[in-house]
Formats: structure tokens, C-alpha cells, sequence
């Protein structure tokens, strides 16, 4: 005698298979593009987060690194020839390669305004002390350069005063001030904590010197992004949600522990990092990855103040397309 289920039992099953999230599927590969610079800083902490604490997994997303190297110029070309569909890269150059013709666009903002120290060694007591010694500096072409050079340029440091060597990654000019290669550094977090934790010296900050500006985002395609829609509100919503996850006071422990794994830093130097960042906030990080169109207004203006940009300068709505984060309810 053959037994049959219920209708009811059988109907109630079908119903929980089709109310099954997407995440339970096969997952939706993603590939990333991310600079060898950027991975060993605090600048891939959004990425990580929401790698590690599941928010991609829960957007039914696959989301795998592919590390770029070569320059931030690099990651727009990992978009065009397709070895990457989304990439990290800061806002002057994708603001660069747009009006040099490249069809790309910024779909949610990663870092907003950084903090970056002009770190020197012990024995140096003033940017006086810094005439004819070695400086360690990010690709000129950055807001990192921008901002170091009018730091060094307000305390009466022209340009030849200084030599200048560019090496890219925080890690990488942490080493060469360590070895004494270098007598001066610009770093990111948290790094600088470490270095004036063990007797280096901050002679000044980005800060001083440059207006808030949007540091990095994620770009695209364009041609790419509005064939894959929901992929990338998927991300976006993913990348909403490690940033809420970072800015929970509850999380701190665990987002302390992912910049440790990242950058190798003591917890403390960890959770002084984040106390920088939010204690109060200083809005470095964006709340849900929203763009800021003022900030990237300031980053156009930083980069005509550096020679980069003539004037009439580009509105910031041209390097942006917002749709992504209206789908998902950020904007």
C-alpha cells in the first residue's frame, strides 16, 4: 500500500522552499578588484567586515579579491578588461580616467574623509628638520600626495626642499621609515598609532590641510552595472550593513579583531583606531556607504588645486550614479 503525505503537508513544503532567502541558492559570484596597498590597511575594513561577518553571504553574494597591482590607474583597467567587475580606487583616479573617457562610475562610497600623519623619525623635532632628508610618499597623483605636499608647503617646505621617493601602501612606508630609509612617511591608521607608540614622531595631518573630501569608493562599469542591477544593490546593501555592523559599540571587539588580522597591530592600536574614527565621530567612515557629493566636490577641488584639473571644473553628479543606493534604500 503506497502512503501519500497530506495535501496540506506537501502544500506547506512547497510554500517553505519558495520563501527560502536567495542567499540559500548558489550564490552569486562577484569579483572584486583591491590594491596590494590597500589590503594590509584599514581601508579594505569595510570589504573584510562584510566578507567575514556574513552580510555578503546574506545577499546571496560570492564576493572573491582579486588583488590589482601596479598603481591605482591599474584598478580602472581591471574593470575594462574584465578581470574584475567591481573595484576599490580612490577618487581622483577614477575622477582622472572618466574625463579621459572611461565609462566608469562610483555605485557607494568605501572611505569618506582619512586621517593621514606626516610620521617622522625620533631624531627629527621640526619640518625644518626635514630639508634635504627622504620623504616616502604615496603616487603624486593622489589626495594623499595632495594633502602631504600642502602640509610640508605650510610650514615653509617648497618643492626641491625634500626628496621625495614614491612608495605605495602605508605597510610598505611604515617599513621604509623603520629600516631608516626613509626619515619621513605620511600613514594611515593604524599604523601611525604603532609608530608613535614606539617613539616615532607626528609632525602634522591630512587634516591641517585638506577640506573633508571622498577618499574612496566602489566603481564599476556602467555598462556593466545597469545589465547586473540587483547584483550590485545586493552589494551595496551588503556594504550598508558591514558599515552599521562597524559603527555598533556592541561589535567593537569584533571589528578590533578583523583591523588586527588585516594589519597585523596590537588590539590596542586596534580600538584606538576606532576611537579616532567614532569617538566622537569624525566621519571618516561613511554611515551606509552613501556618496557624499559635497565631499567629491572638494576631492575635483583638491585635485585643481594640486595642477590636475583646469577649470571649468566637472560637477561631482558626473562620477556618480546613485540609483544603487536609492534601490536600497541608503539614499
Amino acid at each position: 500500500m503506497i502512503h501519500r503525505p497530506p495535501a496540506a503537508l506537501v502544500a506547506g513544503f512547497v510554500l517553505l522552499l519558495t520563501a527560502m532567502p536567495p542567499a540559500a541558492a548558489d550564490p552569486q559570484a562577484l569579483r572584486y578588484g583591491q590594491a596590494f596597498s590597500a589590503e594590509r590597511s584599514v581601508f579594505s575594513l569595510p570589504v573584510h567586515v562584510a566578507q567575514r561577518q556574513g552580510q555578503f553571504a546574506r545577499e546571496g553574494l560570492a564576493v572573491r579579491q582579486f588583488f590589482i597591482a601596479g598603481g591605482a590607474d591599474k584598478m580602472i583597467d581591471a574593470l575594462n578588461d574584465d578581470t574584475v567587475e567591481l573595484t576599490h580606487v580612490a577618487t581622483p583616479f577614477l575622477i582622472r580616467r572618466v574625463l579621459a573617457g572611461d565609462d566608469v562610475v562610483a555605485v557607494a562610497a568605501e572611505f569618506n574623509d582619512p586621517i593621514y600623519s606626516l610620521v617622522v623619525r625620533p631624531e627629527i623635532k621640526s619640518f625644518a628638520g626635514l630639508k634635504g632628508k627622504l620623504v616616502g610618499m604615496a603616487d603624486e597623483a593622489g589626495p594623499i600626495a595632495m594633502a602631504m605636499n600642502a602640509l610640508l608647503a605650510r610650514h615653509g617646505l617648497a618643492a626641491g626642499d625634500v626628496r621625495v621617493e614614491t612608495i605605495s601602501g602605508t605597510p610598505q612606508r611604515l617599513a621604509c621609515l623603520k629600516r631608516g630609509a626613509c626619515e619621513a612617511v605620511p600613514l594611515g591608521q593604524p599604523q601611525d598609532v604603532t609608530a608613535a607608540r614606539e617613539g616615532y614622531r607626528i609632525l602634522g595631518t591630512s587634516r591641517e590641510v585638506a577640506p573633508p573630501f571622498l577618499y574612496t569608493v566602489t566603481a564599476a562599469r556602467r555598462g556593466w552595472a545597469d545589465a547586473h542591477k540587483d547584483v550590485v544593490v545586493r552589494y551595496v546593501r551588503a556594504l550598508a550593513a558591514a558599515f552599521r555592523f562597524i559603527r555598533d559599540p556592541a561589535n567593537r571587539s569584533a571589528v578590533a579583531a578583523t583591523i588586527v588580522e588585516d594589519t597585523r597591530c596590537t588590539e590596542a592600536d586596534a580600538r584606538a583606531t576606532l576611537a579616532l574614527y567614532l569617538e566622537p565621530d569624525r566621519h571618516v567612515l561613511p554611515r551606509q556607504g552613501e556618496i557624499d557629493r559635497e565631499a567629491l566636490a572638494r576631492s575635483i577641488a583638491l585635485m585643481a588645486g594640486a595642477g590636475q584639473l583646469k577649470a571649468p571644473l566637472p560637477s561631482a553628479d558626473r562620477f556618480v550614479d546613485p540609483q544603487y543606493l536609492r534601490a536600497a534604500g541608503i539614499e
